[in-house]
């Protein structure tokens, strides 16, 4: 059997707690218009009425806490904060009926526990609750707010592999990246190799193209000189 939520169970007693001051107050009442001595339970409200000013001050710092954390979810947070809101209104409420400032009516615990049907008053007690948990037990909605958090952790999971699949793919686009690179720094190395012996081709066919031009002269003056010599020789 899964067990109640700590704040949960600080909330049902702090509401407890209300609705006994609220009787007792009654019952001061009671006793004044009856010409009773009301001072011991006076003194027991003074006592009460702090100690649920202090139980509502650990239910916000047990909400802050939980919310800080993240171990309930949001919608959660804003319930519980409804909560405590009509706790506050409530406990002014009886701050000012117990000091006077304030009637109520004499209920009947009928009444009380009824939320005030009989007499048309509504009870602040039975707060307006979402659909979503309306006709739940405090066990009941922490195994829905449980189910919501292993369905989002579910999908945390699936995001996380999808992380993890593209940081995969990322990694090889990458080493193809470098072995492209090596590939292209290869050809440019060639394509200088091949650039340097072009060149050094180009200034052999023009030495060639030199000496073969010098050669081609010398051939040409020494067949005009043969030719001479030839002519000169020659009889007439």
């Amino acid at each position: 059997m899964m067990s109640q939520d700590p704040w949960l169970q600080n909330y049902d007693a702090t509401c407890r707690l209300a609705q006994e001051i609220a009787e007792n107050i009654h019952e001061r009442n009671r006793q004044q218009r009856t010409g009773g001595n009301p001072a011991k339970i006076n003194m027991t409200l003074r006592a009460s009425l702090q100690k649920l000013k202090q139980n509502i001050a650990q239910l916000k710092e047990g909400l802050l806490r939980s919310s800080s954390s993240r171990r309930i979810m949001q919608s959660e947070t804003d319930r519980r904060q409804n909560l405590i809101d009509n706790l506050l209104t409530r406990e002014k409420q009886l701050n000012a009926t117990f000091k006077g400032d304030i009637t109520e009516p004499e209920p009947s615990r009928s009444t009380l526990m009824s939320g005030g049907a009989a007499a048309g008053t509504p009870n602040p007690w039975l707060i307006e609750e979402s659909e979503e948990t309306k006709g739940l037990s405090f066990g009941e909605i922490k195994q829905q707010q449980q189910r919501i958090i292993e369905v989002q952790d579910a999908g945390l999971d699936a995001l996380a592999a999808v992380i993890s699949r593209q940081k995969i793919m990322g990694q090889e686009i990458g080493n193809e990246l470098e072995e492209q690179n090596e590939i292209i720094d290869d050809l440019a190395h060639l394509v200088d190799k091949t650039d340097s012996r072009i060149r050094n081709e180009t200034r052999r066919v023009k030495l060639v193209e030199t000496k073969s031009a010098s050669c081609g002269m010398l051939v040409v003056i020494v067949l005009l000189l043969i030719a001479i010599v030839v002519i000169a020789v020659w009889p007439v």
